[in-house]
């Protein structure tokens, strides 16, 4: 199967009641209805075996498999999240980007450099230096910027 006819496929599954989704599944399921879309394990058995992470979906004409290929996505219905192919692996939630834009503004850009906390002066104000390193501290744990 190409990818052309593999990416129709998944938007033919994907245009009923049910959403192309990801759920790993190691072996063939035994009462599937025609739309269910499943991922298989990275050690599937029997009639699935050989076909590690392939897309596997379920039509009139029984199951039909595409193989994972980099850059490939599915929808999580159980978490609402996104499943990406990429190096080999589905990556579950992970959002890869060069900056967020929210209406029409940056938001978010690439991470930006260290922010040293507040040291020496002539006045020192115990309060709102704890308060900076508060401010620094939670925007290294979001990797806003660097440790």
């Amino acid at each position: 199967m190409t990818a052309e006819r593999g990416s129709a496929f998944l938007l033919k599954i994907g245009d009923g009641a049910t959403t192309p989704a990801y759920a790993t599944v190691a072996g063939l399921k035994t009462s599937p209805g025609p739309g269910e879309c499943y991922v298989v394990s990275e050690a599937p058995t029997g009639a699935w075996a050989g076909k590690p992470q392939a897309v596997a979906g379920y039509t009139d004409g029984g199951w039909r498999f595409i193989a994972p290929a980099e850059g490939m996505s599915l929808y999580v219905k159980s978490n609402g999240l996104c499943a990406n192919y990429r190096a080999g692996t589905w990556e579950i939630g992970a959002l890869r980007g060069s900056l967020v834009v929210i209406d029409g503004d940056q938001v978010v850009g690439g991470r930006a450099g260290a922010i040293a906390s507040p040291v020496g002066g002539t006045r020192i104000d115990d309060e709102a230096r704890a308060t900076i390193d508060l401010i620094l501290a939670a925007l290294r744990h979001h990797g806003l910027i660097a440790p």
